[in-house]
């Protein structure tokens, strides 16, 4: 008989409660019956029907299969460690950081903080070790012992750890709850709006509620004698030769009569090359019967305004009642013009309709499937409920159609922001015209997959509006619209949108946390450091519930971005240098793959690469300098800003750890590892 062993949780006896167990036959794993329990409590297993034996030897081979497995996880983690090593000392030897963080005012603060918290650290590390392990209160009073009683001080570190206790207890913490309380306040004021915003988004579906034509739908079959106004149509560009062709062939298959349809190529490039290419491009198309005209600016001012501006002031415009315009590297579908221009007939009040984005490198890589889970929220969420319950949204500068008059009227484009289209749209809503927002009418693009081109662009984004506020705030109140337009515009299209979003997600989550570690006594609840994020992440996500894998790198993303738009937003603000700064997004050309497809079997000449046999030895050399300037070597950059934090975040995580504090730590933690990612440009597109 073997000796018994002990079998925990039986049926019949309390639970956690060890009851010995007898069996007859250990060597055997065999189905066994309890037996009723005899007067000493024990239970005996008889053999019951067999269903699998195992003798010793195969028992031995199934625990070295696990070892096995469990020493290939080990392997794997440590290979994947040392890879990110290598990663990191590869972009640590190139030295290709981020020039714009080398004078910033802001950087300089982000270092001080960084230098503050690895100091407090080995201070509370020593003071741990000592054994200073008492409460606040337990700290205050001795504090105020030792203060009476000098001769009980017992050294110099347990006075000086006794004075930073009373002094974080008595001013530090008082100032960082009230930070925190504020920040707080601007996060129920904000998810308070997204969720009105969500609520309106459901009851327009549940309603299927959608603007309305007055008239049927255009059919080009029934002649001109329906509704075709003269179009013109403008793709503003500079230096893009990877969508060029793309971008012109998609606008000279607008489905339009071509009498009443002008198509403006607005070439800002600075690149020879690529002016020949662009021309040349042009050439083709308008000897194909396409009304297409060329047009390059001698002189390059105001980035894009300056560019429509210009295009503008041609004479012929005036022939012309409405305006397309689109980026060089949108693809609208050849029945555009007739989804959106029958809008504006018998509607003289309707100054823009504008058509919603689809992406079609939405999951190319991490960066471009989290950028679509905040643009698929921007469009299906705050364009579609503002345009159906307001008929005012802000401009997306592309895939949208004006009316010249409205555009005249409101002041035409003006080069005083980096956010032109925002500037027309707040000026236009102001002179009384309305807009339509069509959620069913879209237009394929890209967005960008390296975060150097992401980080350019939300930093345009979010200092513009602020530059733009600062413009027009003296024009809305003394502008003739309605009271609650007025505080719409103020309150939610501005300040709520604008600002507040990127500064209490950067204040609390990237400063005030790391730093209540240090100061324990104004430690924020758990539930603000996980519902918080949490809430918003999960409004934001619904419009794309197949991004729902996504959440959690999501919102450690967002908060990552927080830094970016919280210097753009600064800058806007204030005026400070970078505010002014444009940059034109890198675009991969990857749309044009699929999307030319369609056109390549009615015009097979044009297909992308092919050229003309006569055309001469001059193009084929301006072809061979455009492919070896697109094999320029380029690397992937280190952000100082997002190492900083990283180094905050995990130092404040150690800090925590200190004090086992389980969320706090697990958060500070992950978000330092996101910041680290980020700051080491380990997301989104990798280059050499």
């Amino acid at each position: 008989m073997a000796p018994p062993f002990s079998w925990w949780g039986g049926k019949e006896t309390q639970r956690g409660t060890p009851v010995v167990v007898k069996m007859e036959n250990p060597n055997n794993w065999s189905m066994v019956e309890l037996e009723t329990p005899s007067e000493d409590g024990s239970f005996l297993l008889t053999k019951g029907e067999k269903v699998k034996n195992k003798n010793a030897k195969q028992l031995t081979w199934v625990l070295l299969l696990k070892a096995h497995k469990a020493a290939g996880c080990l392997t794997s983690i440590a290979s994947a460690l040392f890879s990110f090593g290598s990663v990191i000392r590869r972009r640590v030897a190139t030295g290709k950081t981020d020039s714009s963080t080398s004078n910033s005012w802001f950087y300089s603060c982000i270092k001080v903080i960084v230098w503050l918290s690895l100091i407090l650290l080995g201070f509370e590390i020593a003071a741990y070790y000592k054994g200073w392990h008492f409460s606040t209160y337990d700290l205050h009073i001795q504090h105020l012992y030792t203060m009476a009683n000098p001769l009980a001080v017992k050294g110099v570190f347990d006075l000086l750890y006794s004075i930073w206790v009373v002094v974080r207890v008595e001013y530090f913490a008082p100032i960082l709850r009230s930070l925190a309380n504020v920040c707080i306040v601007l996060f129920f004021i904000q998810s308070f709006d997204r969720l009105i915003l969500c609520l309106g988004c459901l009851w327009i579906r549940i309603w299927k509620i959608k603007p309305v034509l007055k008239d049927s739908p255009l059919d080009l079959e029934d002649g001109d004698g329906g509704y075709y106004p003269m179009v013109l149509v403008q793709i503003p560009m500079c230096n893009e030769k990877e969508v060029y062709q793309q971008a012109i062939a998609a606008m000279s298959s607008l489905e339009w009569p071509k009498s009443k349809l002008l198509i403006q190529i607005l070439d800002d490039s600075d690149d020879s090359t690529t002016q020949m290419l662009i021309k040349e491009e042009v050439h083709k198309w308008q000897k194909d019967g396409v009304n297409i005209v060329y047009r390059h600016r001698v002189i390059r001012e105001g980035y894009k305004a300056g560019n429509l501006k210009s295009a503008m002031n041609c004479s012929y415009v005036k022939d012309y009642e409405f305006v397309a315009i689109f980026d060089a590297d949108f693809q609208p579908s050849p029945d555009f013009l007739k989804r959106t221009v029958p809008y504006f007939k018998d509607n003289e009040d309707i100054g823009l309709v504008q058509a919603r984005w689809s992406f079609v490198n939405k999951e190319e890589n991490l960066l471009t499937r989290l950028q679509h889970i905040n643009l698929a929220f921007h469009f299906e969420v705050e364009q579609q409920v503002n345009g159906i319950f307001l008929n005012f949204f802000g401009f997306n500068g592309t895939a949208g159609v004006w009316r010249i008059k409205a555009l005249e009227g409101s002041g035409g484009w003006l080069e005083r922001t980096t956010v032109e289209d925002m500037d027309i749209a707040v000026r236009a809503h102001l002179h009384g015209w309305k807009f339509i927002f069509l959620n069913d009418v879209e237009c394929q693009c890209e967005v960008p997959e390296s975060y150097e081109a992401y980080r350019k662009q939300q930093h345009r984004w979010h200092s513009g509006p602020m530059q733009l506020f600062r413009l027009c705030f003296p024009a809305i109140l003394e502008s003739n619209i309605s009271i609650w337009k007025k505080g719409n515009l103020i309150f939610l299209f501005f300040l709520l949108r604008k600002l507040i979003l990127p500064f209490y997600s950067f204040t609390l989550f990237c400063i005030i946390l790391p730093i209540t570690m240090f100061v324990p006594e104004a430690t924020l609840p758990t539930w603000v450091v996980s519902y918080v994020p949490a809430t918003m992440s999960f409004l934001n996500i619904l419009p794309s519930p197949k991004s729902f894998p996504f959440i959690v790198p999501y919102l450690l993303f967002e908060n990552t971005m927080s830094v970016t738009k919280f210097n753009a937003m600064i800058s806007g603000l204030f005026q400070l240098g970078s505010s002014y700064e444009w940059i034109v997004t890198k675009k991969s050309g990857r749309s044009s793959e699929g999307d030319l497809s369609l056109l390549v079997d009615e015009k097979p000449k044009h297909q992308r690469g092919t050229s003309e046999p006569n055309l001469g030895d001059l193009k084929e050399e301006i072809k061979q300098k455009a492919r070896k300037s697109s094999r320029k070597k380029k690397h992937n950059r280190i952000y100082k800003k997002e190492l900083a934090l990283a180094f905050l975040l995990l130092t404040a995580a150690v800090r925590s750890l200190l004090s086992a504090q389980g969320i706090h730590f697990y958060f500070l933690l992950f978000q330092g590892i996101s910041f680290l990612l980020v700051g080491l440009d380990l997301i989104g597109e990798q280059v050499d």
